[in-house]
């Protein structure tokens, strides 16, 4: 066989594939969802932030305080550098200095346990969500749902999100109903006389 012919080949094969993938590409129906926004935004994830919120101010008006007192005493240090005689300026600074380290370190224990426990807190949000769009997907006929973080651009009709926390608040409040406990938000019935 010669060059020309192999290219030849080649080519209409190329060619065939990139018509069939592109015929595929076409008859695919694809969804967008913000999962992150979708997790958030249920009523169980606005409950687990406050709970955090809650859990966490206190801690963090804490360091903030902590941060607040550092910074004057770096600005008192300043102003007294002339008066100070260089070793007692040098243990203020030493000691301002291991007290900032501290702080920092603080800080970052603190945002590890932050985020640690969001993630115990989210994390059963989030399969109930993912299985809330699997079944959206499924029922719908989609072939690919997309992390709205991952695409730069989608056509805002593509975007399940609102529908996929809608349908997590319907199932969250039928769940209750259907085991026979009564929902913790249900309001009293008002009696009528």
């Amino acid at each position: 066989m010669s060059l020309v012919n192999r290219f030849c080949g080649t080519l209409a094969a190329c060619t065939l594939v990139s018509t069939l993938a592109s015929t595929a590409l076409a008859e695919m129906k694809i969804a967008v969802v913000d999962t992150q926004r979708a997790v958030m935004e249920t009523e169980d994830g606005l409950r687990a932030q406050a709970a955090l919120k809650k859990h966490f101010d206190k801690r963090q008006r804490d360091l903030d305080d902590k941060q607040v007192a550092l910074q004057k005493e770096r600005e008192d240090i300043e102003k007294q550098k002339d008066v100070l005689s260089k070793q007692a300026l040098q243990a203020r600074v030493d000691k301002w200095q291991k007290e900032m380290a501290e702080l920092q370190t603080v800080f970052v224990d603190y945002n590890k346990e932050l985020q640690k426990k969001q993630g115990e807190m989210t994390q059963p949000i989030f399969q109930k969500t993912m299985s809330i769009i699997r079944r959206i997907a499924t029922q719908n006929g989609y072939d690919l749902v997309v992390d709205k973080q991952a695409v730069p651009y989608h056509r805002s009709d593509l975007d399940l999100t609102d529908r996929v926390i809608t349908e997590y608040n319907q199932t969250a409040e039928a769940a209750p109903a259907a085991s026979g406990k009564p929902a913790a938000a249900a309001p009293a019935a008002a009696k009528k006389p």
